[in-house]
């Protein structure tokens, strides 16, 4: 059954490899939790799905270093690093998206390769507000997706950070300007 108003919260890649203290972190991470949490809290009021993305790589994924990728290894199927951060607040009925788990094939979008698209259209959901890490990564790639498939997006500026900070402002206006509502 669809919420009333037909919105879903999508909460992007908040684990605990991409805050304090994991093997890609972004700066200022935990400063989102309160705001995550207090979304969580509100959705869960409205009767909104709840999803949350997170990267779960194979151990030999081709994005990491030792395999020419960009990244250092990150987000370890079943590893805690891997883990959604122990602050966040994520209810027992949120779904839970997997991305970038073939070895050969990066995911950056919550919407990459997970049939996510068809979850929330089987569910009449066509609009998401969305938070989470990392802002000029994984955020960015998510809501342009979501964009171009035809939801309405709603991003919580205070509920993400992204891995170059002066660049915010920069990518906040890009997904403005590609028809995201930018909440500060």
């Amino acid at each position: 059954m669809a919420a009333p108003d037909h919105t879903a919260l999508l909460l992007v890649d908040i684990q605990n490899d991409f805050c304090t203290g994991g093997a890609l972190p972004v700066p200022d991470s935990e400063a989102i939790i309160p705001v995550v949490n207090a979304a969580i809290a509100d959705a869960q009021d409205k009767g909104w799905p709840i999803v949350a993305s997170r990267d779960w790589h194979p151990v030999d994924h081709c994005s990491f270093h030792h395999r020419g990728g960009p990244w250092p290894v990150h987000c370890v199927q079943d590893t805690d690093g891997a883990a959604f951060h122990d602050e966040l607040d994520l209810p027992a009925t949120a779904v839970r998206v997997s991305k970038g788990s073939a070895f050969e094939q990066d995911a950056y979008s919550a919407f990459d390769g997970t049939q996510l698209e068809q979850y929330l259209t089987r569910h009449g959901i066509e609009r998401l507000q969305v938070a989470g890490l990392a802002l000029d990564v994984c955020v960015r790639a998510t809501v342009l997706d979501a964009l171009r498939l035809g939801f309405a997006v709603e991003l919580l500026a205070s509920g993400t950070r992204a891995v170059v900070a002066d660049g915010t402002e920069d990518v906040f206006a890009e997904l403005a300007e590609a028809g995201a509502g930018v909440v500060h």
